[in-house]
């Protein structure tokens, strides 16, 4: 039996669709966008070098634990010593899951890469849909527990970002371009994190009286004003932590050196 806009009772339409204007423009950029995070992200992270710039540890490697992390940058000690790979493959499970199941990256997963559908009022290629009962998707209901593992990044991340303010020789009260940009990285994350539906969940999803939680309902209030550009901070956040992983490789090879402001 045929389903979605060929099953019983819906117009009979040959057209793929009657839209007239460029839909295929968003799931054609958001293809090529994620792609080459992809394959950006995978190559940082099977290098294993090329990561730590003191006082610059890349949001690919943070937190080091494995038993090859470089001198300096293993802030929380190395308790999988027995690691022998890239350090990131410790830790990349964590942030990556969380985006993978976060609700809007499945939009734009689902409609980019298995165009299901490719867009509004455009017809699917695929003959049926069993939703997210199945492997691999059904692991997209575990995001509630993602998002917790998520906020432990972020607040690493916090730790990294405070640790900008020193120079290569441990004196704090200093400043670098590496700064500036691991302090809006770590701004987009939190954006993005505090901005997930689980979150606002989290906060105030079960109260019945907000006005007996004073507290959480303000909480709530805010999450939500981050929920509502929740995609946004999804595609600012992919950016920033690119290019600090980038800016601290160009640092490590000795392509530029930080620029000092103070």
């Amino acid at each position: 039996m045929s389903t979605g806009v060929r099953s019983t009772g819906r117009a009979r339409i040959e057209e793929k669709t009657l839209r007239q204007d460029r839909w295929w423009l968003y799931p054609a950029v958001t293809f090529t966008v994620f792609t080459a995070f992809v394959v950006y992200a995978t190559w940082r992270a099977f290098m294993g070098s090329d990561y730590y710039a003191s006082p610059y540890l890349s949001p690919f490697y943070s937190p080091c634990l494995g038993g090859t992390c470089v001198e300096g940058s293993a802030d929380f000690g190395t308790p999988f010593e027995f690691w022998r790979l890239s350090p990131a493959l410790i830790i990349l499970i964590f942030p990556l899951g969380f985006r993978m199941s976060c609700y809007y990256y499945r939009k734009a997963y689902y409609r980019s890469f298995w165009l299901s559908p490719p867009a509004c009022a455009v017809a699917e290629p695929h003959g049926k849909y069993s939703g997210e009962t199945r492997l691999p998707l059904i692991l997209n209901n575990v995001h509630r527990y993602f998002f917790y593992a998520a906020v432990l990044v972020a607040l690493v991340l916090s730790f990294d970002t405070v640790l900008t303010f020193r120079d290569a020789d441990g004196d704090w009260g200093h400043m670098g371009l590496g700064t500036v940009i691991f302090l809006v990285n770590i701004a987009l994350i939190w954006a993005y994190t505090l901005g997930c539906h689980s979150c606002r969940h989290a906060v105030g999803g079960r109260l019945r009286h907000f006005s007996k939680h004073p507290v959480r309902y303000r909480a709530w209030t805010l999450v939500s004003r981050l929920n509502a550009d929740h995609a946004r901070y999804a595609w600012l956040s992919l950016f920033s932590v690119a290019i600090a992983d980038f800016y601290v490789y160009l640092l490590a090879t000795g392509t530029i050196t930080d620029p000092r402001f103070f």
